[in-house]
């Protein structure tokens, strides 16, 4: 998956009645951990967003909930994708942000083929990976953001089942720059599914306006689109299954400097992995659905969510 800032929260009555109209994962128990002792000669933890909502979102609701705790905190939009974001690190421009286990593996590794669905094991490789340049990973979320391989209803049908393996080497292609190295996309459909749609694959974005308008005017066949993505149910477009597991665990996971994890210890580890803890897919897919559809900023959908699981009080 290629690469993807947020606030506040509301009173658990309604916590309750809004979580128990949601449907699917079991819902968490978020615990917000006492306010820690924060030192005062600590650095700003500088948050880099990359340019996809979610990660705006993502941003934003660590940032905020770091802020209520009385951290210092910036958000920084990068601008572009993961290669930004660790050309970031190194410059010292953000020293925290929100990454997909497997795809920051295999981005650090060469594309090497190292991660898998097991997001244990992802998560342990990405671990090695980070400490040879300076960073560290908290513990990941449930919260999983994958590639996935989408199409019109007119596509499916044409198709001889809705799955991946269907897929026919004609087709066009369309998604992210990094789609021809990328683990989750080509070469994984090269390897897993013996199809080869490199030679019509089309370059657009990160799964953003330019491959949804290339799908929707019928300039690609298949699109590359985050599967948490609110415009695939908007739109009525079909998931194609992965029938052979090609796609691995893309869970949300937080990374930070050295740096930072030194200065503010084991209570910044504590309030970091209580919001990934409560962090599930369906609330992605839900904020999602607010940023692209709604139009709603992404402090205020991050705040609603801070505020539902208690966060801010």
């Amino acid at each position: 998956m290629s690469t993807r800032s947020r606030r506040p929260l509301v009173a658990l009555l309604s916590a309750t009645v809004l979580l128990a109209a949601a449907c699917g994962d079991d819902e968490p128990e978020a615990t917000t951990p006492e306010a820690p002792a924060i030192p005062a000669d600590g650095p700003t933890i500088t948050i880099g967003a990359q340019a996809f909502g979610e990660s705006a979102i993502l941003a934003e609701i660590y940032g905020q909930a770091l802020a209520h705790a009385g951290y210092p905190v910036e958000q920084q939009a990068l601008g572009g994708y993961r290669d930004l974001v660790f050309t970031a690190f190194e410059s010292g421009d953000i020293n925290f942000t929100l990454e997909y286990a497997a795809s920051a593996l295999e981005f650090l590794n060469g594309f090497a083929g190292v991660a898998s669905g097991d997001i244990d094991a992802t998560a342990e490789a990405l671990d090695d990976e980070l400490e040879a340049i300076g960073l560290t990973s908290f513990d990941p979320s449930p919260a999983v953001d994958s590639n996935s391989f989408v199409v019109t209803p007119e596509t499916a049908e044409a198709l001889a089942a809705p799955t991946v393996s269907s897929l026919t080497e004609d087709l066009r292609l369309g998604g992210p720059t990094d789609c021809p190295e990328n683990a989750s996309c080509i070469p994984g459909l090269v390897e897993t599914y013996g199809i080869d749609l490199s030679e019509n694959f089309v370059p657009l974005d990160g799964a953003g306006p330019l491959t949804v308008a290339a799908l929707e005017g019928g300039e690609i066949d298949v699109a590359i689109l985050f599967s948490t993505n609110g415009i695939i149910a908007d739109k009525g477009w079909v998931v194609l299954e992965d029938d052979k597991g090609m796609i691995n665990a893309d869970n949300v996971v937080p990374v930070l400097s050295d740096e930072v994890v030194e200065a503010y210890g084991a209570p910044l580890r504590t309030l970091v992995d209580s919001v990934s803890a409560a962090l599930q897919t369906r609330d992605l897919t839900d904020m999602n659905r607010r940023f692209d559809i709604e139009k709603e900023d992404a402090d205020a959908i991050a705040a609603d969510w801070l505020q539902l699981y208690g966060f801010l009080d």
